[in-house]
């Protein structure tokens, strides 16, 4: 059984890969949701990640639905004390903002709807570039200090933005945030590992990955533009199809071949052997689970990290 790891600065102990739960009320009814947490958990995982947007891009959503069906599962299994949470807020298509006003009443929203009295982590979704960072980090304090949240999280900062949240925490003795949630995948390197990674090793932040398999792309099973053709997140993958995004599919077959695993595997355990504490990952169905959650247990060699860097070279 994988070892759990620790998230920076905190008592949090976590397996190694994130549940994603976009997809629930999304491509997965509560049911099939419920199906996923159960597998998810059966095998080890107990970190989940959601937020209070996902997922309005959905006709008819809210917004509101991968918290409320965490929420009934949470309910129904008793088990709140042995998954960690984390959720978001400030990227909803509705309230788009950083204002302290909102964060105070969008956390209480977020507990209502998960069924739960804290969250383990409570991101800053999204930047709004507008309200001053030092009123941001003093609600989210504000949060931490009421028991809402035990830690605060960043996503979606500017490297300024976010140096300016640890420094004005710093000044404050304010909770400081003690992870980051960049955009970072084989396909994807240049912003996390030029911008943001210096800054996660200086302050010895978590960093949980999204996209991490850029929208179902380094799966290996879209190889021609037919395939994209009516898949879910087709068109959110259409953005790597190029020769270039396929000369790393090719190399990651070529390197899960040799494990007998599946390409998304390696493609995780490529995140982790770059730093990565925990990729972010979705899953539709508990099937689709096995291949995500074998990644920790794959150690690549130095020559297989030096092939996939060598083949996504064109990203970094």
């Amino acid at each position: 059984m994988t070892q759990q790891v620790a998230i920076p600065g905190t008592d949090l102990s976590i397996f190694p890969i994130n549940l994603g739960t976009n997809t629930f009320g999304w491509t997965a009814d509560e049911a099939g949701s419920h199906a996923v947490l159960d597998a998810f958990v059966a095998a080890g995982g107990n970190f989940l990640d959601t937020a209070e947007s996902y997922p309005a891009w959905v006709p008819g959503n809210t917004g509101r639905e991968s918290e409320t069906i965490i929420g009934t599962w949470l309910a129904a299994r008793c088990n709140r004390d042995t998954v960690v949470i984390a959720t978001k807020v400030g990227d909803h298509p509705d309230h788009k903002t950083q204002n302290p006003d909102y964060i105070r009443t969008a956390i209480d929203a977020s507990l209502q709807r998960l069924q739960t009295d804290h969250v383990d982590l409570y991101y800053a979704h999204r930047d709004d570039e507008v309200t001053p960072i030092a009123e941001v980090a003093r609600v989210f304090d504000e949060i931490v200090r009421a028991g809402k949240a035990k830690h605060i999280a960043v996503s979606n900062y500017s490297p300024d933005r976010l140096a300016e949240w640890l420094a004005v925490a710093e000044a404050e003795n304010l909770a400081k945030p003690v992870a980051i949630q960049p955009q970072y995948s084989l396909v994807f390197r240049k912003e996390y590992e030029t911008q943001l990674a210096p800054l996660a090793r200086e302050h010895n932040l978590g960093v949980f990955s999204y996209f991490s398999l850029a929208a179902g792309f380094l799966t290996g099973k879209y190889r021609t533009e037919e395939d994209l053709e009516g898949a879910s997140r087709g068109g959110m993958a259409q953005g790597y199809f190029s020769t270039e995004g396929l000369k790393v599919v090719e190399e990651l077959v070529a390197v899960a071949k040799a494990h007998d695993v599946a390409p998304a595997t390696i493609a995780l355990a490529w995140l982790l052997a770059k730093g990565a504490s925990a990729p972010i990952v979705s899953a539709r169905t508990p099937e689709q689970l096995d291949a995500l959650m074998a990644a920790p247990e794959i150690t690549l060699t130095d020559d297989e990290v030096t092939r996939l860097d060598r083949a996504s070279s064109p990203f970094a």
